[in-house]
């Protein structure tokens, strides 16, 4: 290896790897802010401008697009009408190029203008780096700085960099750049659903397993969005599974559904309890109450700061997880003297606007159910009270979360039973009457298509029901409603969860 091109945005370890091959007696070229950085630490270093015979141009947008470069990337070396015709035009081989790229993940985020954001669109860079990964035979290329490490190990212990380690690096180029110009369309097109879908994820950790040990897993965040489960901070507790992510996930939606303050239980990615009320105390009770059973095991998030008499109910009981915008410091210590409980500070509001699920071959991609009610349309003789309409919208926020059939009965600002994942809404209807046994009010997350569960609601003295409409049975459930002098109140929107 006699000489190394080394361009980088993030600067991180870069003069650990630059003193190393300089002591090498590699010689170095660099660009720009690389080349001042390198020059300023005691590094000899060669500034690009001096091969090409041109300096940078254009605002810096132009300083490696030359075949001076590419001649000196692209060569193979075993090839000898390439080495001859570069030999004549003078081009000296380039055996390795360092790259990191603009952080335009970063900035495309943040509340620049538009003509900003697109001046972090990588352009030499990324040429750089996919012309070296394309002859990664001869050309060490190395876009992370967790490999320069590797890469010094084995220059060190050989000379060389074997041909699989070479081979990786390459993969790992274009892995990067299909994230990185997946973001960049995404920005360009504004397009809901585009002819090829294209989303960038970078690895956020392996994990154990997946939702059984048998099942390999790693978690994924978003490259270029924000999200809630992106920006959480881990405060304590074992690490986390793919199942905890994902019921923290349901878990911390729901309460983010509430301006008043509001717990939710999670457990097997379904709601098990759920309440509004005047204290985080007050709403956990509330919600613990609804399946003390189930609970156990699960996963609670808050929307507010949780406090000292509340970490003190929540250790009575092992959970998974436990997820608050904040926690009191007493509350902490209490929280964090079960060393294994997972205790999560979370801040940010849900982002998705899209839900992306895999099918054998395929992806279904959905808009996100971000629309609660088209309208309230009472259509019986009977009119809720507001109290009871508050119960009902509270019982759609919720019902929305359970998974198909969904049935969700409501009292006080309290979910007392809920029914979900049947595949009939009789089972689902009656499975949550009989475990609230004194609620007030029912939601269903879909039409009734008989008459069957209105008359089960009446059974139990439930006053109202909220429910889409829209089944050709419509008429059937007013009428027994009435009949039963209960309130029905249609929403317009559906909410099946599959």
């Amino acid at each position: 290896m006699k000489r190394a091109l080394i361009s980088v945005n993030n600067k991180d370890n870069i003069l650990e790897l630059a003193s190393f091959l300089s002591n090498m007696g590699v010689e170095i070229l660099s660009t720009g802010g690389t080349y001042k950085h390198l020059k300023e630490n005691g590094i000899n270093v060669i500034e690009v401008s001096e091969v090409t015979g041109f300096p940078e141009m254009l605002d810096g947008r132009v300083k490696t697009l030359h075949p001076a470069i590419h001649g000196g990337i692209l060569a193979i070396r075993d090839e000898k009408a390439h080495m001859d015709i570069i030999k004549e035009k003078g081009i000296i081989p380039i055996d390795m190029v360092v790259v990191n790229l603009y952080p335009f993940f970063e900035k495309v985020n943040e509340p620049i203008s538009f003509e900003e954001k697109v001046e972090f669109i990588d352009i030499g860079g990324p040429t750089m780096l996919r012309s070296a990964a394309k002859n990664f035979k001869d050309v060490v290329v190395l876009t992370d700085m967790k490999d320069y490490g590797e890469v010094m190990k084995q220059i060190e212990e050989t000379g060389e960099v074997d041909f699989s380690t070479k081979k990786k690096l390459a993969g790992k180029v274009f892995n990067l750049m299909s994230a990185y110009d997946g973001a960049i369309s995404n920005f360009l097109l504004e397009e809901e659903y585009p002819e090829y879908l294209t989303v960038s994820y970078k690895k956020a950790s392996d994990l154990r397993y997946g939702e059984n040990p048998h099942q390999s897993a790693a978690y994924y965040v978003s490259a270029d969005k924000f999200g809630s489960m992106k920006g959480f901070q881990q405060l304590n507790g074992k690490e986390l599974s793919y199942n905890n992510i994902k019921d923290m996930d349901i878990t911390w939606k729901v309460v983010c559904e509430f301006e008043e303050t509001a717990c939710c239980a999670v457990k097997h990615n379904t709601p098990c309890g759920a309440a509004i009320g005047g204290s985080v105390l007050e709403v956990y009770k509330k919600a613990y109450e609804c399946d003390p059973v189930s609970i156990f095991g699960g996963i609670v998030a808050f929307n507010k700061a949780v406090d000292k008499s509340t970490a003190e109910e929540l250790v009575k009981i092992f959970l998974e997880v436990v997820i608050a915008p904040d926690f009191d410091e007493d509350a902490l210590e209490i929280l964090c003297s079960k060393k294994n409980l997972r205790v999560i500070k979370c801040t940010t509001v849900p982002q998705n606007t899209k839900e992306l699920v895999t099918v054998d071959g395929g992806l279904l991609v959905q808009g996100t159910d971000d629309k609660l009610i088209d309208e309230i349309k009472i259509v019986t003789k009977k009119a809720p009270t507001e109290k009871e309409l508050t119960d009902l919208l509270f019982g759609m926020k919720i019902v929305k979360y359970v998974k198909s059939n969904a049935i969700v009965v409501v009292k006080d600002g309290m979910a007392k039973g809920i029914g979900g994942g049947q595949v009939n809404r009789i089972w689902a209807a009656a499975q949550a009457l009989d475990r609230a046994q004194d609620g007030v009010v029912v939601a269903s997350d879909a039409f009734f298509p008989f008459g069957d569960v209105v008359e089960e609601a009446a059974k139990y003295n439930i006053k109202a029901i909220i429910q889409p409409g829209g089944s050709i049975n419509d008429k059937l459930s007013i009428e027994g409603c009435d009949k039963h002098d209960i309130a029905m109140v249609l929403t317009g929107i559906r909410h099946f969860k599959h």
